[in-house]
């Protein structure tokens, strides 16, 4: 199986920051502590911390899936607090990329990699 890279944008609803960065951190928690094949999960916070871009990669399409699985209800949470949208680049898995069309989330094959 190959490495799945996940880019997440979420732009925050006026007034919930503080809720985003409580539940953010609460998903890092989670990751660092269940996950098994996360090898990079990283929040970056644009100036005025209205949106924030969520870099993601796993060690395969089934470490993403336990991903999803591990935050559960978190992932509702931070989803009635932001707007998201983003794409999965790599080589999912039949099971992850069905999945992922379910939700409209668009997948990037590679073409030219170094």
């Amino acid at each position: 199986m190959s490495e799945i890279t996940g880019i997440a944008r979420q732009k925050i609803h006026p007034g919930k920051l503080d809720e985003f960065k409580r539940l953010a951190a609460e998903c890092m928690r989670v990751a660092r502590t269940k996950d098994t094949g996360t090898v990079q999960y990283d929040f970056y916070f644009n100036a005025d911390e209205t949106e924030c871009i969520v870099y993601e990669r796993y060690r395969d399409s089934a470490a993403l899936q336990e991903h999803l699985q591990n935050l559960g209800d978190l992932m509702g949470k931070v989803m009635a607090i932001c707007t998201t949208t983003g794409e999965v680049l790599g080589e999912p898995s039949p099971e992850l990329a069905n999945g992922l069309a379910e939700f409209g989330v668009p997948v990037y094959r590679p073409w030219l990699k170094l």
